[in-house]
């Protein structure tokens, strides 16, 4: 059981999905988390007010079990297969320690950003509602999410998912390094 305890190295988890993608390249599918949304709001009937969300949903509802097994896969992760601790550099959790962050390495998402006592802080709320909201418009926008640009588009060798994932990797950066410690 120690096996499936650990995170796994990248040569073994990498080429599992590089499997998984070239299954769905086989059968002419494209992988994307994003996309059902707009699956699930077609379903619920918005095709009525938006032309964008008028398809025929039943052609994509293979990848809504996608959706499932990750909430199904990430709370059993969570809640029996780790002990919901994350190893990091210690001078990562001394930088988020000046932060405020005092709850680095002791769980996976930040307490003092995720918590529900946290939803109290104007700045953490404003945080998360902007930022939740620029993720959504930018997923949007962008034709996909991280991991549908990622790991799809850039296996299907797709030019805009390469300069979309690049994008994201410098709004990361700029985010992390230049605008988070000037709000915090």
């Amino acid at each position: 059981m120690e096996w499936i305890m650990n995170p796994w190295p990248w040569y073994v988890s990498g080429p599992l999905i590089a499997l998984v993608m070239f299954a769905l390249l086989f059968v002419g599918k494209q992988f994307g988390m994003s996309s059902n949304l707009r699956t699930a709001c077609s379903i619920g009937g918005a095709g009525k007010a938006s032309d964008f969300f008028d398809f025929d949903w039943k052609k994509e509802r293979w990848n809504l079990i996608v959706v499932l097994g990750a909430i199904i896969g990430g709370f059993l992760s969570a809640n029996y297969l780790s002990d919901n601790t994350v190893d990091i550099n210690p001078d990562v959790v001394t930088t988020l320690e000046s932060y405020g962050i005092n709850s680095a390495g002791k769980a996976y998402l930040p307490i003092e950003i995720f918590g529900t006592e946290s939803l109290s802080d104007p700045k953490i709320l404003a945080v998360l509602l902007i930022g939740g909201f620029l993720v959504g418009f930018g997923s949007r926008y962008a034709g996909g999410c991280t991991s549908g640009h990622a790991i799809s588009g850039l296996s299907n060798l797709q030019l805009p998912s390469l300069i979309a994932v690049i994008g994201f990797f410098i709004g990361g950066l700029i985010m992390i390094n230049f605008i988070y410690p000037l709000i915090f």
